[in-house]
């Protein structure tokens, strides 16, 4: 078993996480990402490193083969916002719930792959994780289901970061946001909303 200094399921291309990745550079790191052309890049860029790990998996709360759905590839610069490349979900209904006036997304602006999922348990069982220095989730409404299926007594995770818009459908949060606040509190972290969207849980 190894310890990791970070793991980040919903990992895009890297760009926001170059501060970070530098943070551990010289720790493990685990970058879980699961749309195509996110981790293909990640791959070259972390080619010549081996204390970084790629996993193409999405992760959820079982282990099952289906649909992944996202943005595609050349939808992006007609969606004119970059991040498009982000929204990578389970449910399709999720990618197209973010249409506005400004970002006009339909049907035809959305692949879908048949990818392999894996619950968290077997995500830690693959890369043999005995502990996590900071672990960040940004997974497009997934959120709820991976952290309500992890067990916080049997692996050490000293910080979480996660995106909390999403957890009650999309850009809602309710009654599975308060359970998982619980859930982290009776397991011995302090919560903080570090901003509009994600909050901080440290042991």
């Amino acid at each position: 078993m190894s310890d990791f200094g970070l793991v980040v399921i919903g990992a895009h291309f890297g760009v926001w996480l170059k501060e970070d990745i530098e943070k551990y550079k010289n720790k493990n790191i685990l970058l879980v990402e699961p749309v195509p052309y996110n981790y293909e890049i990640l791959e070259k860029e972390f080619v010549e490193k081996d204390n970084i790990f790629i996993c193409k998996n999405a992760i959820l709360d079982e282990i099952k083969t289906d649909d992944f759905y996202y943005v595609k590839k050349n939808s992006i610069n007609k969606l004119k916002k970059h991040w498009a490349s982000q929204i990578g979900s389970f449910n399709k209904s999720h990618i197209l719930n973010h249409k506005s006036k400004r970002f006009e997304i339909t049907e035809d602006d959305i692949e879908s792959k048949r990818i392999e999922f894996i619950t968290f348990n077997h995500l830690i069982n693959k890369y043999s994780i005995d502990s996590i220095e900071k672990l960040q989730i940004d997974v497009e409404g997934a959120e709820y289901k991976i952290m309500k299926d992890i067990d916080y007594d049997k692996i050490n995770i000293k910080s979480i970061i996660f995106e909390s818009k999403h957890f009650d459908g999309t850009f809602t949060e309710g009654e599975k946001l308060k359970e998982i606040k619980d859930k982290l509190v009776s397991a011995g972290y302090n919560l903080k909303q570090i901003d509009k969207e994600n909050i901080l849980a440290v042991k």
